[in-house]
């Protein structure tokens, strides 16, 4: 798809009211006409194949054309998933019951999927002090509830959780004291961010997610997230919520996020590249991963990992994005061989 036929159907979903409130977010930052924003919102989104948020939330107000050039805004990053990922086979990550079918042997927990099947529904609940409750196709965390089932009857906790789609149940997660040390209120997981070439699993990027207050820790439903070093698994910035507050320390627990060091981390690597092999129909993955005492388990996968996460402003303070350590992982070892046979050499300028 060439730039001005993106560009144009980004134009038709565009949502003119919030693009608007977005700039004057910006006017009040920055102190420039709107019009001048509009201009340079147009331009990026041309240019850098940028959304009018990829421009707000990474800052690119604030950088040059050389920062800009390295930043993975939403163009570029969905060029790159449709490089990598075959889209028949994305139903096995979209739809819960069947990732853990796939990756049953990597949960660790016991889990169950209602599917006309109360009796067998009442038996599994039984023994279960809690459960997570999540909708089949959910994403960010949406819709995801803990539930005690000897709060309630078998027949309607089985109705409730029908009648609003909540078909997916899990046990609930034990996590590593260190992580529930945190936030104990939510498992706090890590995003590792997995590219396949060929049968060779590298980790891109990690970063760790912390909730705040709710039973999930996702950026996008009130959580915070943090940068995690591929190296050695510490953490080196403040963690940052979607409203942009920062975070050196956790609000209600009070524990240093700066300086954290996840644990078990070359367990949490190694169990991410071995996912990454059993589905390599999907060559860029993000695996959530939890700890636990007993060591690392998935709790998802994402075949569009969200780019929103990778470079935010407070983790970047050089200004450069992702992009480059995004095309050395797909370019390592050769050039990157599309579905078509052409080789594209460079990202920013995809074929």
């Amino acid at each position: 798809m060439g730039r001005l036929k993106y560009l144009f159907l980004r134009l038709l979903a565009l949502d003119f009211g919030n693009m608007f409130a977005v700039i004057n977010k910006i006017r009040a930052k920055t102190g420039r006409l709107r019009l001048v924003i509009f201009a340079d919102i147009v331009w990026c989104g041309f240019k850098y194949l940028a959304g009018y948020m990829d421009y707000y939330i990474f800052g690119m107000y604030n950088l040059n054309a050389g920062q800009r050039e390295t930043v993975l805004t939403r163009g570029k990053n969905d060029r790159f998933i449709k490089m990598f990922n075959d889209s028949r086979h994305w139903h096995i990550v979209d739809n819960k019951d069947e990732f853990n079918a796939k990756f049953a042997k990597y949960l660790r927990r016991d889990w169950f999927y209602i599917d006309d099947n109360e009796a067998d529904f009442s038996r599994w609940i039984s023994d279960k002090q809690a459960i997570i409750v999540k909708p089949r196709d959910g994403t960010c965390g949406k819709g995801i509830e803990k539930i005690l089932p000897s709060q309630h009857k078998p027949a309607e906790l089985y109705r409730y959780l029908v009648q609003n789609r909540l078909t997916v149940l899990e046990e609930v997660v034990t996590q590593h004291r260190e992580m529930n040390a945190l936030h104990p209120h939510s498992v706090n997981t890590v995003r590792v961010v997995t590219l396949l070439k060929g049968k060779v699993p590298r980790v891109v990027v990690a970063f760790m997610r912390i909730g705040n207050g709710k039973v999930v820790d996702n950026f996008n439903s009130g959580g915070m997230v943090v940068p995690v070093n591929v190296e050695d698994g510490t953490v080196k910035f403040p963690a940052i919520d979607k409203a942009g507050n920062l975070y050196r320390s956790h609000p209600l627990t009070g524990v240093s996020i700066e300086g954290f060091a996840v644990p078990l981390w070359s367990d949490v690597l190694e169990l991410a590249k071995q996912a990454a092999i059993e589905l390599p129909e999907l060559g860029i993955m993000g695996w959530d991963v939890a700890v636990t005492d007993d060591g690392p388990l998935l709790i998802e996968g994402n075949h569009y990992p969200g780019h929103d996460i990778y470079q935010l402003p407070p983790h970047t303070p050089d200004g450069i994005g992702l992009l480059p350590v995004f095309e050395a992982a797909a370019q390592r070892d050769g050039g990157m061989s599309l579905r078509d046979g052409r080789v594209c050499e460079n990202l920013a300028n995809p074929c």
